[in-house]
Order: C-alpha cells, then sequence, then structure tokens
C-alpha cells in the first residue's frame, strides 16, 4: 500500500433504541462517506464504542459489512479505499488476535493503540509492538495519552518505527511539538512513515508542518467539508485549507463538548443521521452540550 495521506474518518457504530446494533444505518453510514469523497475509513476505533461491543458477532460483522462496501465501491468507482480497523488491546496476546483478524479479513491496516490502563514501561510498549509488528499487515501506532495514562515519546516511537510493517502514527497527544518533533525525527528520514492527526483541529497546522492528514471525528457528519480541507492543505492550496480550517472550528470544538462519541452523534442524530443510542457507560448528551452543538452547526453552515 502507498503512504496513507488524506482524511480517514473514525466511524460511529451507529446502534437502536435498544442498544442492539442498527447494520443498515452503518451500511448506510458507510455509503455516506464513500460518497461525499472521503480518503479512507477507520471502524472499531475508540469513536465506534468497541470497549462495549462484542467481539464474536458483532465486530466482526462490522468488519465484514466495511470489506464488503469498499470493496464494492474500489471496483465501481476504480478508486483506492484503505480500510483501517481498529485492533488495539492492553493485552498483547488479545491485540495480536485482533490484529490477525483485520489481516485475514481483508484489511489494509490495523490501528493499535498504546496498551492503556496497565502503563507498561517504555521497554514493555516497545515489544508490544514488536509483537504485532510480526504479524503481517501495515500498522498504525495510535498515540493519546489521555485514553491510555502514557505519551509514546518521540524516541519510542523511533524505535518502533524501525520494526517491520510499521506504516505511521495517529497522533493525538494534542501537543503539536511533540508531532513536529515526529515529523523531524521519523517521517522526514523514513519516506514511507505516515503521521495523522487524531484532532481535528489539528489537521491544519500539522499538514503544514509536513504532516499527512487526519483521522477524524468530525467527518462522521461532514466527510465532503473535512476532505476538502485536508485535501487542500495537502495540495498547498493554504487558503481554502484556511477557510475551512476557520468555518469548521466551532464544531471542530463542539463535537468533543460532552465527550466522544456523545457529542457527535447527537449532532448526527439532529441532522438526521442514523447514530442512534449510546451503550452504558456512555450516557445522552446533556442540554447544553446540544445546545452548544446546535449553535455550532448552524454557524459552520452544516
Amino acid at each position: 500500500m502507498a503512504k496513507l495521506r488524506g482524511a480517514f474518518t473514525a466511524l460511529i457504530t451507529p446502534m437502536l433504541p435498544n442498544g442492539e446494533l442498527d447494520y443498515e444505518g452503518y451500511r448506510s453510514l458507510l455509503r455516506y462517506q464513500l460518497d461525499n469523497g472521503i480518503t479512507g475509513l477507520l471502524p472499531l476505533g475508540t469513536t465506534g464504542e468497541t470497549p462495549t461491543l462484542k467481539e464474536v458477532g458483532e465486530e466482526d460483522t462490522l468488519i465484514d459489512i466495511a470489506v464488503e462496501e469498499v470493496t464494492a465501491y474500489r471496483k465501481k468507482q476504480n478508486r483506492e479505499i484503505p480500510l483501517i480497523i481498529g485492533a488495539g488491546s492492553n493485552n498483547t496476546d488479545e491485540a495480536i488476535r485482533y490484529v490477525t483478524r483485520a489481516r485475514d479479513k481483508g484489511a489494509d491496516y490495523a490501528l493499535v493503540v498504546s496498551p492503556y490502563y496497565n502503563k507498561p514501561s517504555d521497554e514493555g510498549i516497545f515489544r508490544h509492538y514488536e509483537a504485532i509488528s510480526k504479524i503481517g499487515i501495515p500498522i498504525l501506532v495510535y498515540n493519546i495519552a489521555g485514553r491510555t495514562g502514557k505519551n509514546i515519546s518521540t524516541a519510542l516511537l523511533q524505535r518502533i518505527a524501525e520494526l517491520p510493517n510499521i506504516a505511521g502514527v495517529k497522533e493525538a497527544s494534542g501537543d503539536i511539538n511533540q508531532m513536529m518533533d515526529v515529523i523531524s525525527t521519523i517521517a522526514r528520514k523514513k519516506k514511507d512513515f505516515c503521521v495523522l492527526s487524531g484532532d481535528d483541529g489539528l489537521t491544519l497546522p500539522l499538514i503544514a508542518a509536513g504532516g499527512d492528514g487526519i483521522i477524524s471525528v468530525v467527518s462522521n457528519l461532514a466527510p465532503a467539508e473535512v476532505t476538502k480541507l485536508t485535501m487542500a492543505a495537502l495540495e498547498g492550496d493554504m487558503d481554502t485549507a484556511r477557510d475551512m480550517h476557520y468555518r469548521l472550528m466551532p464544531f471542530f470544538k463542539a463535537a468533543f463538548c460532552d465527550g466522544n462519541p456523545t457529542s457527535i452523534k447527537y449532532a448526527m442524530n439532529y441532522k438526521g443521521l442514523p447514530a442512534g443510542s449510546l451503550r452504558l457507560p456512555l450516557v445522552e448528551a446533556n442540554d447544553n452540550a446540544k445546545k452548544t452543538i446546535q449553535a455550532a452547526l448552524a454557524e459552520c453552515g452544516l
């Protein structure tokens, strides 16, 4: 596969009022993304509520539907659509099983989060990725200290990047200086290593610094707009990219005002897209958040 560049949607998982998965709604969301020009798709990330999904049955079915829809679209449009499957765990054996499943079901990449909760040492994190790198599918490292409790330093990522099948990083540290260090230290020397933002609001500054795009939450609702911003920036059309950035900025903030995916699911439901309910411990957005989201959507013209 070529180096990943562009806008990739971290898909929500639509649910029915009774908490069961809405597979037809999911299929329609996949088609909505593809028809609106998104570069690629990421099911089974945290935005997809994977902590509360059943591995056998639900997750398997979501992957199968995504592979089916992406494969059909590729054949019809003759356009590559990278399919990235979330496959992380804080149990290395379990992560190996998830990554192997992604490979065997036909995914192009696996997104593997740094082990959370048990907070291993740098050596433990390295060995985690070392074990996973042997499976034979390109791996995106997912660095998000806010959810894992431990940042992957640039020095550690540099070690991980030398392992086989490490394709890049989803950088959600929120620290643009760290992202620039990653680009300077790793990506500028290892040309096939991609650096993708994990924060919608940092898409433009990261690309301006030499990054490769975004794994986006906001694109669940606005795939065409996020793709336009991202591709304009990647193509050097900074006037268009800045215009789109500042147009969407109110929603970049509002889409996380009551957590993720609580906020984006409310926004999608409000705009008539099949997002549906959430599973405990996540609950519906509060009234203040709903007002904030509605105001941001109006301000952005979404």
